[in-house]
């Protein structure tokens, strides 16, 4: 799938009282902090079982365009992975970071 500026995807967000957070991870062995995102809400439904979420907090799925989710993502160092419903990495955007 090409994702382009104006595509819709889904990623965990973590609810803390009135303020959310969009959730990232980090590969220790790779060194790479990364925030999920899925092509669909059920994808990123199912994958959250694969994800390293404290327990306590709770999390919804909502969508966003890529270009602000990679707005986002540059400003805090992360890049985006596209992963599919079991957790596996689709795609690293942007392609050459």
């Amino acid at each position: 799938m090409t994702i382009k500026a104006d595509t819709w995807l889904y990623v965990v967000i973590q609810k803390k009282g009135v303020n959310e957070q969009i959730v990232g991870q980090t590969d220790a062995e790779h060194e790479i902090s990364y925030i999920p995102a899925f092509n669909s809400k059920a994808d990123a439904q199912q994958a959250m079982f694969h994800l390293h979420l404290e327990k306590k907090s709770k999390y919804e799925v909502q969508a966003v365009i890529y270009e602000d989710l990679a707005d986002h993502a540059k400003e805090g160092g992360f890049v985006i992975f596209v992963l599919d419903d079991e957790g596996k990495i689709i795609q690293r955007l942007p392609a050459d970071a």
